[in-house]
């Protein structure tokens, strides 16, 4: 890993002030060799009108944690991510609570990354598993 543990969580949850992550209360809270795990809050934000959690949350909760995986194995002065594609099966329904997003590296190839994010509840129930494929480019 090229960037240590704490660093790593604390460099993502920086980067998501003003966005997308921090409007969804994502909160990166732990990093491994070759994982990284997200947690978000199931609430009013991010339901759909039936009052569950909507199926592009979970999407975008996976494509935040996958990509900000992917900068633990780029230099982030010379290199950058861009997720290319993502599929994502959404099996169980949650109204309320928390779901955790664990990203793990499928391949690490030099200019392409392929992670598989679970998206699991409390109870480590399954609620989505998602395919991220991200490509690592030349900074700009």
């Amino acid at each position: 890993m090229s960037v240590e543990r704490e660093k790593m969580i604390q460099l993502c949850n920086d980067w998501s002030k003003n966005t997308l992550m921090e409007t969804l209360q994502i909160e990166f809270v732990d990093a491994g060799d070759d994982f990284l795990i997200a947690t978000m809050p199931v609430n009013s934000r991010v339901h759909q009108p039936m009052g569950l959690l909507h199926g592009g949350a979970s999407v975008a909760l996976a494509e935040s944690v996958g990509s900000a995986a992917s900068l633990m194995f780029i230099n982030p002065e010379k290199q950058e991510v861009r997720g290319i594609e993502i599929s994502a099966n959404h099996v169980k329904s949650k109204k309320e609570g928390m779901v955790k997003a664990t990203a793990k590296i499928l391949h690490k190839g030099a200019s392409i990354h392929l992670w598989e994010i679970r998206i699991v509840d409390e109870h480590e129930k399954l609620v989505s598993l998602c395919k991220l494929t991200n490509m690592v480019l030349p900074r700009r």
